[in-house]
């Protein structure tokens, strides 16, 4: 697995722009020691860090716990309030992770419910319309 490291310090530094933050507000927030925020922030060193640091730091940003961890990964991050498992071990996790990919599906499947209905709707109105015209054009010629 390849980490981009440069992903995790671009992602931090735009979000600390966007709530306004500094480096200390962050160390304060996060319970990250400065001078492993600065390494990170700065990509100084690419190392393997903690799961726990970049956790702490993610949630410290106001973003889903895992957010950062999948930007290491090159994966999406996770919304906020989106389930995830810390490992492949984490079964309750995954089951979670699952149910709510289960319920996104169930939901656009019911968009699609729906989107499929006003099509019908369509339909009819255009097969209506087309008779009209059918049947004016007939009057007309006689």
């Amino acid at each position: 697995m390849t980490e981009d490291w440069a992903a995790v310090a671009s992602a931090i530094n735009r979000r600390m722009v966007e709530l306004g933050l500094s480096q200390r507000d962050l160390v304060a927030r996060s319970h990250v020691s400065k001078s492993v925020v600065r390494e990170i922030q700065h990509n100084l060193m690419q190392r393997r860090r903690s799961d726990r640091t970049l956790e702490a730091l993610s949630l410290a940003l106001e973003w889903h716990p895992a957010h950062l961890a999948a930007a290491l990964a090159g994966r999406r991050p996770p919304e906020v309030g989106e389930p995830f498992y810390r490992s492949e071990d984490d079964i309750s996790g995954r089951l979670a992770v699952i149910e709510h990919q289960l319920r996104e599906i169930t939901d656009r499947l019911r968009e699609f419910d729906a989107l499929d209905k006003k099509i019908d709707d369509i339909n009819t109105g255009v097969a209506s319309v087309v008779e009209h015209i059918a049947a004016e054009r007939e009057r007309r010629r006689r």
